[in-house]
């Protein structure tokens, strides 16, 4: 490996580090403060969440964003979840999706963040022989939407926008097209966190 190569590669870990901390120091003060008053809904159910999408075209998935703020006071179980269809990660954050194979054609995604922290669902195709969770991570806590089929990022609505806030709900129709697909949330450090999980569609 060439000394420049290397130092890409220290970098690019000191920047995820970096967002990682970040994102844990705006945690700790947000929850010191008393910014978190939200309980989760028990499961995924529309029950408890401050809006509620219109009727949903297509297969419908549907998508539970979670962090251990959201778990520690009250989120769905109480606890981190185990691994199991449609969930493959267990960092501090992570993504659920249920069910986790569709047929092709109209698919829609109703998104619950049953976490303390703001959360999104960006689509992306994944590549053939990647496994979920291996995107290189930029030097802003990112990873590169090359190919985006879409996203699920408006609080109380359907597309993107700036996030879904503790409690809400957003969702988002597309036409996919048979593949394996990767569901992240893109905020600074959550990938790294842990929040993907892979869609499969047939």
């Amino acid at each position: 490996m060439t000394a420049r190569r290397r130092r890409t590669v220290w970098l690019t870990i000191a920047g995820a580090l970096a967002a990682l901390v970040l994102g844990i120091a705006t945690t700790a003060t947000l929850a010191t403060t008393g910014a978190f008053r939200h309980t989760a809904p028990a499961g995924w159910t529309t029950s408890g969440a401050r809006c509620s999408p219109p009727a949903l075209p297509g297969h419908v998935v549907d998508v539970t964003v979670d962090d251990m703020m959201g778990a520690m006071m009250g989120g769905p179980n109480g606890h981190t979840p185990s691994a199991g269809p449609g969930q493959h990660s267990m960092g501090m954050m992570w993504l659920r999706a249920t069910p986790s194979t569709v047929p092709a054609g109209t698919v829609s995604l109703r998104v619950l963040n049953a976490g303390a922290l703001t959360h999104e669902v960006v689509v992306l195709p994944l590549p053939a022989g990647q496994s979920v969770g291996e995107r290189p991570i930029g030097a802003q806590g990112r990873i590169a939407e090359t190919g985006s089929r879409g996203e699920a990022s408006r609080s109380c609505g359907a597309g993107a926008g700036d996030g879904i806030t503790s409690g809400a709900m957003a969702w988002t129709t597309l036409t996919l097209q048979p593949g394996r697909y990767e569901l992240v949330c893109n905020l600074p450090g959550h990938y790294a966190a842990g929040m993907y999980t892979e869609l499969d569609v047939r």
